[in-house]
């Protein structure tokens, strides 16, 4: 294995996880939620009263941040190794995955690690369990 050195961007990965911390911080403090993607679009596809402006706010952020990234750099130049119905499939496993999980790893590994969640520090192992599996199985076994 080797690093692409010019890829490591020690600097913007710091900002982004101060961002990250921030951002889950203020929405627990002024919002009493949790910043569980999974969960916030959720409550999109099924809004009760008064949750739905929030809810919204919160995903065009997510939207809205690499375009204002733009303005300061280029985004990053993307290649994926996969084909469509492997990301179809891989998109449809994650979705199911955070249902039965009860959240994904921005509800359990960012917000509930950090308020000493045991059954997030269980889901979050479970989580990262599977990708190395799944990493393993399809790089040494599955390639030929």
């Amino acid at each position: 294995m080797t690093i692409a050195w010019p890829s490591f961007t020690p600097w913007t990965a710091l900002a982004g996880g101060l961002l990250i911390g921030l951002a889950t911080a203020l929405l627990v403090l002024f919002n009493g939620r949790i910043a569980g993607i999974s969960g916030i679009v959720g409550g999109l596809l099924r809004p009760l009263r008064g949750d739905l402006a929030w809810r919204a706010a919160f995903v065009a952020g997510l939207v809205m941040a690499p375009l204002a990234w733009l303005v300061f750099a280029g985004l990053p130049r993307l290649h994926v190794a996969a084909g469509t119905p492997t990301l179809v499939v891989a998109g449809l496993l994650v979705g199911i995955g955070t249902r039965y999980g009860s959240g994904c790893t921005s509800g359990h590994g960012v917000c509930g690690l950090s308020r000493g969640s045991s059954r997030s520090l269980v889901a979050t192992a479970a989580f990262m369990a599977a990708g190395f599996v799944t990493v393993f199985i399809v790089r040494h076994l599955l390639e030929h």
